[in-house]
């Protein structure tokens, strides 16, 4: 049963995942023929056709449900709204790692995460290490490779 709890994101995440399902219902009816053409083919039982449209039909009808339940449950977060001297979602957050090599990550939800573009899901291992911590405060995150330590250097809401 899906969770009616509230999927904090920004309006960028929000219009990339608005953008999927439009995309993923255009396809719909190019499915419907494929399956059509497939029947059309003859016995079902060995048309590799026939199944692999059904299989993609099914993938796209499951990915349409979980877009949709994601944008009926968005609430959606600008940034440049907020303010305070703690992390929170959206917030742009310097660190200084063990080298006091700076690093730079932007709190987003789990849609919009991207590691390689400095942006990382308020649930991951450091997301929830950084949430309410203030510049000047040392953080330790448990990672796979092992603990980190980082420094928090500057928070911004851009």
């Amino acid at each position: 049963m899906a969770t009616v709890d509230k999927m904090p994101m920004l309006a960028e995440g929000y219009e990339t995942l608005t953008g999927e399902l439009k995309r993923l219902k255009a396809e719909r009816p190019l499915i419907v023929d494929a399956i059509e053409e497939a029947r059309a083919h003859g016995d079902l039982s060995e048309n590799a056709e026939y199944h692999a449209a059904k299989e993609r039909q099914g993938q796209i009808e499951a990915s349409i449900a979980d877009i949709e339940d994601k944008l009926s449950r968005a609430q959606i977060i600008d940034p440049a709204e907020l303010s305070g001297d703690k992390i929170v979602f959206g917030a742009t957050v310097t660190l200084l790692d063990e080298d006091e090599k700076p690093i730079r990550y932007q709190i987003v939800g789990q849609t919009e995460a991207d590691a390689s573009k400095g942006r990382i899901s308020y649930n991951s291992p450091i997301g929830r290490a950084l949430i309410g911590r203030k510049v000047d405060e040392e953080v330790e995150v448990s990672v796979p490779a092992g603990d980190r330590y980082y420094l928090v250097s500057a928070i911004e809401f851009i």
